[in-house]
């Protein structure tokens, strides 16, 4: 017959350390925000990562950018950027081109349709980014961006192509 120990019977609780639950407490923040932001452009048959693409493209404009940058650009990483692209271009939103300069590289420019969404959804996506930090003072909003920027140039290089360069 095997003894138990009363001492190792209990279970020991693990503690999460505050770099533990600032983790949770970003990605669940992360989470409801994002799902905020689909609701909103979902009506206009586009993903938030398509916006982002299109938000991009009208920053690049007259000259447009080669895909590969875009998918620099992008808030999140996007593997399949070039069937992004495809959605894109399908809908009428975006237009490639190759220049004779190099024709290796396609360039992708925003349409006129593509500008005219974005400029529906200017307000809108302005409310929304307001709405995301009701319960925030300017001051708190601006410690927030200067703690995220801190957090994020600690990780630069990493995880990425840039670290296997």
């Amino acid at each position: 017959m095997v003894k138990v120990n009363p001492k190792n019977d209990k279970k020991k609780c693990f503690q999460p350390t505050p770099g533990g639950i600032a983790y949770v407490a970003l990605l669940r923040t992360t989470d409801k925000v994002k799902n905020y932001f689909e609701t909103l452009v979902a009506p206009f048959d586009i993903t938030g990562q398509q916006y982002n693409v299109l938000r991009i493209l009208r920053g690049a404009e007259p000259d447009g950018l080669p895909t590969l940058t875009i998918a620099e650009r992008m808030i999140e990483r996007a593997p399949g950027i070039t069937r992004m692209i495809d959605r894109l271009e399908a809908k009428g939103l975006v237009a490639r081109e190759i220049r004779p300069e190099d024709r290796r590289c396609v360039h992708c420019r925003i349409t006129e349709k593509g500008l005219n969404l974005l400029e529906l959804l200017d307000a809108p996506v302005e409310e929304a980014n307001q709405a995301a930090f009701r319960g925030l003072n300017e001051g708190e909003i601006e410690q927030i961006i200067e703690l995220l920027e801190k957090t994020r140039e600690a990780h630069e290089g990493e995880y990425t192509n840039e670290k296997q360069n």
